[in-house]
């Protein structure tokens, strides 16, 4: 069995010793895609992580939601309410879409972002003009196996995106803080002008929920394990690090329980819904309520909107009802 970065809670002592063993051999440790990189120290001049934010008025600054059976056609549905992907994406300009592929399972087992909500918002990224459109992620599983079985690989490539995992994503220092300090990101979300944060809504079992703060997991490198010491803190901590252009959460269908990793299809709970805004703590708030929580409950969402990240009142969303 592969060992799940995501999935247990380790001492600060356990923390340290991984963290030494993986200097010796990753493959002793055994934890997947995220030790696929150029080791490098992180130097003390890293470069800031960017703001991909836009200013935003009217349709544009809303959170909406849409329903159907289309995962597709929902993402059009929604991106035309909030004015179109021009709003968000100029001409010329490079794209990051940062899914969650971390697990090695079909579309139907609910463990990962929609391939068809991933390759829908690369093609309205191109036809909004975007130079470049790159689909990435640090997988947990086997990277390959996640691509491919996850059917982004094909689906977002098909749509005109460039597809970066693996050996292929080269890590490089950044200025980041709190509980991640010191780690390395994928180089291509320091060079994009926009970033597109795309998780997929689904249990946790240590932090309750995976969606869209936790997403950013998916962009560090090795050392991430000791995010787990304060799980709440350390997503609000990167909601306030990596503030997306637009965040897009999909649930089309809800990992309810067994998460992250998942299989079972009993588990899989099908909602058919997406919503889209600037506001990534909102987005979340929305993302909680599809498991049934409430979004007060959760540490991180509570402590980001005390940060000033953006506002947890499921009320402030437009329903755009079933197509």
């Amino acid at each position: 069995m592969i060992h799940d970065p995501y999935d247990h809670h380790i001492s600060r002592r356990e923390a340290v010793a991984r963290l030494s063993a993986t200097a010796i051999g990753a493959a002793a440790i055994g934890v997947g895609a995220y030790f696929f990189h150029d080791r490098r120290s992180v130097h003390a001049a890293a470069p800031a992580i960017p703001d991909w934010r836009l200013p935003q008025t009217g349709a544009s600054a809303r959170t909406v939601v849409a329903r159907g059976n289309d995962p597709a056609a929902n993402v059009r549905r929604l991106i035309t309410a909030l004015g179109g992907m021009n709003k968000f994406v100029k001409k010329g300009e490079s794209v990051l879409i940062k899914p969650n592929v971390g697990w090695d399972r079909l579309p139907d087992q609910g463990a990962n972002t929609d391939p068809k909500v991933v390759a829908e918002l690369v093609r309205l990224c191109k036809a909004a003009g975007a130079g470049r459109v790159i689909v990435a992620d640090i997988s947990v599983n086997d990277p390959t196996r996640c691509f491919t079985r996850t059917g982004i690989l094909d689906a977002a490539k098909a749509a005109g995106a460039d597809v970066i995992y693996a050996q292929q994503l080269k890590m490089v220092a950044a200025d980041l803080s709190g509980y991640s300090a010191g780690m390395e990101v994928f180089a291509p979300l320091l060079t994009a002008n926009r970033v597109i944060n795309v998780p997929v809504v689904k249990h946790h079992s240590l932090s309750r929920v995976t969606i869209g703060m936790k997403n950013w997991m998916g962009v560090l490198g090795r050392g991430r394990n000791r995010l787990h010491q304060d799980i709440q803190r350390a997503m609000a901590e990167l909601g306030a690090m990596f503030r997306p252009t637009l965040t897009v959460i999909d649930a089309t269908r809800v990992l309810m329980r067994n998460g992250p990793q998942g299989g079972s299809l009993a588990d899989v709970k099908q909602v058919g819904a997406i919503a889209a805004g600037i506001d990534p703590v909102l987005c979340d708030a929305w993302g909680a309520t599809q498991l049934g929580l409430d979004p007060n409950s959760l540490g991180f969402i509570s402590e980001a909107e005390q940060k000033g990240l953006g506002r947890s009142d499921v009320k402030l969303i437009t329903e755009l009802g079933v197509a």
